[in-house]
């Protein structure tokens, strides 16, 4: 790994595509120093230091929250505009004959996409506004003080974050487009790896040789399972049977269809959380009711999803199986692979071309991603299961930290292999030319 950076470096085309993925991340946490105006940030910071479902969502405002910065809804109204779009390719015939156009309409439904979290942000963000004034919440110390719907400067506040979650969309696209790796993921990413070091600084300040122990242990472990999910794959052997085009004849020859055990990465974890912060979220809208029964049955599905709940592992890990299952048949059609086999002349020994090939296919995506999806729902929550053994110092978020780490290790193991890509590619060019 540390050889493929240091040569990944001396290549002027990739150091520059580096160079530009850290000055966008700069960028970034320089916008999420710049707060909101009207924002209470004293009141802010107590906030979120005792309050498990606030740090979660720093977490995927890449630490924007933290000081209610610009930024403070971070990427996930578009996250969510994103699930939002793939449930409905799955019913809108439109937007599934849009998915079977290639590029022209992934661009478009990546358009689409883009034109949602335009609402969803100004949901949030009134959501984030309502959530913060709440005096039961704060205790009696609002984090905006003036909050009312038709007023101006609650609408200027509504605007900014709207506006910030568009910036971070457009610099996670830079990224995408320009540097390496997924950017969505890479604004994440930021935010987890600028609260290592304050983190690390709390537990030295009051050591805890048990629970460094037991973080460590649980850190060590849920990175080898990730790589090792990460790295594990099924290779399909595929035979190339001698072709004759034109004047000439091609030889036949074999090779392999390689299938990943976990294909969709890291955007289960993303999904699953992005949908388990959604009904909180709504219940706090309604935390502050006059009606004593709609304020009692949001504060219930607030404490019912709280992050070191029973309820929340559990559905934590259900929804972590459930959508590895649904991006892996997303972005993995068995149909699709066994029409373009069948067009260049490849087959799968022992297997007829066609519907046969299909099928086989079907089985054999399924069965690896029930080992991939277990093993990733099994690393996301045990964490918070050491966590819950433990209601003190660095092990008392555990939720949190597992959620960070199975997204920090996925990160750097795909940016790692994309660079190894491009170094294995100019090798190739070096070797044409």
């Amino acid at each position: 790994m540390l050889d493929a950076l240091v040569n990944a470096l001396r290549a002027p085309d990739i150091r520059r595509r580096i160079l530009f993925v850290l000055a966008i991340l700069v960028l970034y946490r320089f916008l999420a120093h710049v707060p909101v105006p009207g924002v209470n940030q004293v009141a802010m910071t107590k906030l979120l230091e005792t309050n498990d479902f606030l740090q979660l969502l720093n977490l995927f405002s890449g630490g924007g929250l933290a000081s209610f910065s610009i930024v403070a809804l971070g990427v996930n109204p578009y996250i969510n505009a994103s699930i939002i779009m793939q449930l409905m390719t799955g019913v809108i015939p439109r937007l599934q004959q849009l998915s079977r156009e290639g590029e022209y309409g992934r661009n478009r439904i990546n358009q689409i996409t883009r034109y949602l979290t335009v609402p969803m942000g100004l949901i949030q963000a009134y959501g984030y506004l309502a959530l913060l004034s709440s005096r039961q919440l704060t205790g009696g110390q609002p984090v905006i003080a003036a909050f009312d719907f038709l007023s101006l400067e609650t609408w200027t506040q509504m605007l900014t974050l709207t506006a910030g979650t568009v910036v971070a969309m457009w610099l996670g696209e830079l990224i995408t487009e320009r540097g390496i790796g997924n950017g969505i993921s890479f604004i994440i990413f930021a935010g987890i790896v600028s609260r290592i070091p304050s983190a690390v600084g709390q537990f030295l300040e009051s050591p805890d040789v048990l629970q460094g122990i037991a973080f460590a242990v649980v850190a060590i472990v849920a990175v080898a399972v990730v790589v090792y999910i990460q790295e594990g794959q099924r290779r399909i052997p595929i035979q190339y049977a001698s072709r004759v085009r034109g004047r000439r004849m091609y030889q036949g020859g074999s090779t392999f269809l390689p299938l990943r055990v976990n294909q969709a990465g890291v955007i289960p974890i993303i999904f699953a959380v992005s949908i388990l912060l959604l009904p909180s979220q709504l219940a706090t809208y309604f935390a502050n009711s006059d009606i004593g029964l709609i304020r009692d049955i949001a504060t219930g599905i607030i404490g019912f999803l709280a992050p070191r709940s029973l309820a929340y592992v559990a559905l934590y890990f259900l929804l972590t199986v459930g959508f590895t299952y649904f991006y892996t048949a997303f972005t993995f059609k068995p149909d699709e692979t066994a029409d373009q086999l069948r067009k260049n002349g490849g087959f799968i020994p022992g297997i007829r071309p066609g519907s046969p090939t299909r099928d086989y296919l079907a089985r054999v995506v399924t069965r690896i991603s029930l080992a991939g999806a277990l093993f990733l729902g099994i690393v996301a929550v045990a964490p918070a299961a050491v966590g819950a053994l433990f209601q003190q110092s660095i092990l008392g978020s555990l939720g949190i930290g597992g959620t960070s780490l199975l997204i920090v290790v996925s990160v750097v193991v795909e940016t790692m292999k994309q660079l190894e890509a491009q170094l294995m590619m100019r090798n190739y060019e070096g070797f044409i030319r």
